[in-house]
């Protein structure tokens, strides 16, 4: 009981209706806590208003810049971070234009360095987040500013957290987990232009900016349209017969996510960070054809064993993945009658499994 002490939590004093949802606190303070950290990551705002779509058209998109990795690189999505469970991990944002925040979905630090600006605080100049994940996964981070709007804006990129090495060296998908001798990321992300053209505070103070009309012309996957994907090395995945094959894949789009894989077999092994292991649950196994059905932010880490397909090993092998982006409410592929490619919500890509030599 008794009064709350502000200077213990991310905002300024008690929060109303306006400092909550409109007039949320600004500030760029000191880290709380800090300890020595393990893993130092930047990462700086930037705006691209020149993003070619595969129409030739330019759109703006909004991202983070790894400032210590790929200075001046515009890449979308946002370069992935990457640590080890147990790891002390900083994660410095510098701002560009106007507030923004960062949010490292579904990790778990204090109030402080949750990057929820409604209840902690919008970083004005800079901040660096603390935090450390205990438990191996795959997560993303993204804005928590205005949120729907920025994350369409481009504002997200993949966070993985690796288990310790095993004994033998090798890192498993989580502890006590698979290992995998080839990885992919896939992050499937669609684009309505019209929001694109909105101001970044479009909503945010209650006014109707449209936010409920979602109608995406451009498909991605990794941040390659979908006129490319079956062959852009960021999405199709090479490996050899006999290989662990793990897929980590996000929804980054506004659409109900399904991925069929044509010939195999394959396992989902994680959901949202967790693992699907003994004692609690277990493993889901999608036979080929069978939907693999997801809503946005949601992430499977995918496992597929291509040793147990019983395929001529001396041949090329090529397995064909189809993703679809489909309408909430009716559960139509977006654009199912355009004649135009790009338009499409439908990427496709492929695994090909080549000879060992």
């Amino acid at each position: 009981g008794g009064p709350v002490d502000f200077t213990l939590t991310g905002v300024e004093g008690e929060i109303d209706f306006d400092t909550f949802g409109c007039k949320v606190f600004k500030g760029s303070p000191n880290t709380p806590d800090w300890r020595q950290a393990t893993q130092y990551f930047e990462r700086k705002f930037y705006e691209n208003d020149k993003f070619l779509l595969p129409d030739g058209k330019n759109i703006t998109i909004w991202g983070f810049e790894d400032t210590l990795k790929s200075k001046g690189q515009n890449i979308y999505p946002s370069p992935i971070i990457r640590v080890t469970e147990g790891d002390m991990v900083h994660v410095k944002l510098t701002q560009g234009k106007g507030t923004h925040t960062i949010h490292h979905h579904g990790i778990e630090p204090s109030t402080m360095n949750d990057g929820v600006g409604h209840v902690s605080f919008e970083v004005e100049q800079s901040y660096i987040y603390q935090w450390q994940p205990s438990q191996a996964g795959t997560w993303f981070y993204h804005c928590h500013k205005n949120t729907v709007l920025h994350f369409e804006y481009g504002m997200f990129g993949l966070l993985v957290v690796d288990p310790p090495k095993r004994s033998d060296g090798r890192i498993p998908a989580f502890k006590g987990g698979p290992v995998y001798d080839v990885e992919a990321v896939w992050v499937a992300d669609d684009m309505d232009p019209r929001w694109h053209t909105l101001h970044q505070e479009a909503g945010l103070c209650g006014e109707d900016a449209g936010l409920n009309i979602f109608k995406p012309r451009y498909f991605f996957v990794s941040g390659v349209p979908n006129t490319r994907t079956m062959v852009d090395p960021r999405v199709a995945v090479n490996a050899r017969h006999g290989d662990k094959i793990l897929i980590r894949l996000l929804n980054a789009s506004y659409s109900v996510l399904s991925v069929f894989f044509e010939k195999f077999d394959v396992t989902v092994i994680s959901i949202d960070g967790h693992s699907l292991n003994k004692p609690w649950n277990r493993p889901i196994t999608y036979k080929k054809g069978e939907r693999i059905e997801l809503a946005t932010a949601t992430r499977h880490d995918i496992w597929i064993d291509t040793s147990t397909f019983g395929l001529n090993t001396t041949q090329t092998v090529v397995e064909n993945v189809r993703f679809e982006y489909q309408d909430w409410i009716t559960r139509k592929v977006h654009n199912e009658t355009t004649t135009v490619p790009y338009n499409l919500g439908i990427s496709r890509t492929t695994i090909t499994l080549r000879p060992r030599v």
